[in-house]
């Protein structure tokens, strides 16, 4: 296992930092910060992926009678996991996290809680590794049974689109009729303000995050069919009642079905 390196910030713990995390280093606070100074709608975007993934667990497991997960670029534990969500409404929910942070392998123990009906289980793997991912996941989840696989704010991280899309591909190919797909990334064409803070930090010498246009991001979907209101800034798919009026954010997301 890679040493956690406490020298250069990383973008898991500064998302757990704005997240309101304890899980970080000063380096990431740091950078965070400044990041803040710049873009300081940055803890929305945070704060509305949240509530989006939340929101799509609810949905799947509520809705669509999902309940097996496997949780791709998972990151640091903070409030509302997946299987915290998952398993409150179906306590025999099963999820795999995945995650190849050194980090967040530490904080493994935080995401294998489960019910005694459920189960959870974590994969030391990248996301550019989808054979790899699935024949491991297939020790906790029956991949015959329809599936959510969960892609938050993880595909930025491949600068390719091609390259991104051909993962989103084989990891859904391996999935039954009946599965979804969960994807929200930093969308380009919304926010100047977010477009340069992010372009600065992707120039610091951190690990870069690259930005999408919606309908790059919409191409992750092609051949699924995308569950109501489609894909959409964070805040505005399904708000929960009683929230107001969503403000938008220069983050996109949506949730679609393999038929």
């Amino acid at each position: 296992m890679s040493e956690i390196d406490t020298s250069v910030p990383h973008s898991a713990r500064i998302w757990n930092y704005w997240l309101g995390g304890k899980d970080n280093y000063p380096v990431d606070e740091a950078a965070g910060d400044a990041y803040t100074d710049v873009f300081p709608g940055i803890v929305d975007i945070a704060r509305g992926s949240r509530g989006f993934l939340r929101r799509n667990i609810g949905y799947l497991v509520a809705e669509a009678g999902i309940r097996q997960f496997l949780d791709v670029g998972t990151g640091l534990p903070t409030a509302q996991n997946t299987h915290e969500v998952a398993q409150r409404l179906a306590p025999e929910a099963r999820i795999v996290y995945v995650d190849n942070d050194p980090m967040v392998l530490a904080h493994a123990r935080a995401l294998l809680t489960s019910t005694e009906e459920g189960a959870t289980a974590y994969i030391d793997a990248d996301v550019a590794e989808p054979e790899r991912i699935l024949e491991a996941a297939a020790r906790t989840l029956d991949l015959g049974r329809p599936t959510a696989l969960i892609l938050s704010n993880i595909l930025g991280h491949i600068a390719d689109l091609d390259r991104a899309r051909s993962v989103v591909t084989r990891l859904m190919a391996a999935l039954p009729s009946g599965s979804y797909l969960s994807v929200n990334d930093g969308s380009r064409g919304v926010d100047p303000d977010f477009e340069r803070a992010q372009d600065a930090y992707n120039a610091s010498g951190a690990v870069p995050y690259n930005l999408r246009s919606v309908d790059e991001i919409s191409a992750f979907f092609d051949g699924l069919e995308l569950v109501e209101p489609g894909v959409v800034s964070v805040t505005e798919w399904r708000p929960e009642p009683g929230s107001g009026i969503p403000v938008v954010v220069a983050e996109h997301g949506g949730l679609a079905r393999k038929p």
